[in-house]
């Protein structure tokens, strides 16, 4: 069940970044980060309240209770989201001046950082198959690389990338906490309460760091921007709710939620017309064959 799950989740990410890319596209990065906080945090909000006001539900609908909790927990969330928005920050600035294709692909060796980190921090050893999953994405990197400067992308002196690669690693922290938080708390309480933080945080940044700038740095409405906060609430959910199932490996489904890379590369190929795609194929396939390495070397 839970990887049903996982690959669920993993389609819905593939259209929240094709959504995240439009909603982008010149226009202002941090009151599109806000906003997509601020839906998020309204498809939650009644969740929080009605288990606040104590309304029971039906025994299907229970995994929707929101429990509640003193600061004993919450500073737990609080961290969560400090770290995805970490993430996220750097993701937004690095998607709106990349191609899809380029950034798809980056964004998807976050496996293999969970799964170094979980090396690091929890003394797991690698075998055979992961270590080959390891070496072929590190090659799918170095090759994507190779098509960025057919596009004039220096993948060493783009700060761009950089702000990619930083999202990747700050993404691959949010995996490995996320497997600390599922085993102590409820998902719908770690999902609802992390959004309500990152729209109080996105608040007082855009209030500092945007606002006083806005009549340079332009923002306009678009309808992809309630899209992004959908897919990625859905996406979110479904993901949390495989991590909570017992037996559920993190690298894995780590793994398998990378898997969005193919829905997003197929709109960036189509949607946004986006070039050079004979040789980013060949990385995207590398990108895929390494995840598969660490697919069966998890097993």
């Amino acid at each position: 069940m839970w990887l049903f799950g996982a690959f669920a989740s993993a389609a819905l990410l593939g259209f929240y970044d094709v959504f995240k890319k439009r909603a982008l596209q010149g226009n202002a990065v941090i009151p599109v980060l806000l906003l997509n906080t601020f839906f998020s945090s309204l498809i939650f909000l009644p969740f929080i309240l009605c288990s606040a006001l104590n309304i029971q539900q039906a025994g299907e609908l229970s995994m929707w209770q929101v429990p509640v909790a003193g600061w004993e927990v919450h500073r737990f969330i609080l961290l969560k989201s400090v770290i995805v928005l970490t993430s996220w920050l750097f993701g937004y600035f690095g998607i709106k001046h990349l191609p899809l294709t380029i950034a798809g692909p980056i964004n998807a060796t976050r496996p293999v950082w969970v799964l170094l980190g979980a090396l690091l921090l929890f003394n797991e050893q690698l075998n055979g198959w992961q270590w080959v999953g390891v070496l072929l994405t590190v090659v799918s990197f170095l090759l994507l690389s190779r098509s960025g400067k057919k596009e004039g992308i220096d993948f060493v002196r783009n700060r761009w990338i950089w702000c990619v690669v930083l999202a990747a690693l700050s993404g691959a922290a949010s995996g490995l906490y996320d497997k600390f938080l599922m085993t102590r708390f409820s998902p719908i309480m770690v999902q609802s309460w992390y959004n309500i933080y990152q729209c109080l945080i996105m608040s007082v940044i855009t209030l500092f760091l945007w606002y006083p700038r806005r009549k340079k740095d332009v923002f306009h409405w678009h309808m992809a921007i309630p899209l992004i906060s959908l897919f990625l609430s859905a996406a979110d959910f479904l993901y949390f709710y495989a991590l909570s199932l017992e037996g559920a490996l993190i690298s894995v489904v780590s793994m398998i939620r990378r898997g969005s890379v193919l829905v997003s590369f197929l709109f960036g190929a189509w949607w946004f017309h986006e070039r050079n795609l004979r040789s980013k194929v060949v990385d995207l396939f590398l990108v895929l064959l390494g995840m598969l390495f660490l697919y069966f070397g998890s097993r």
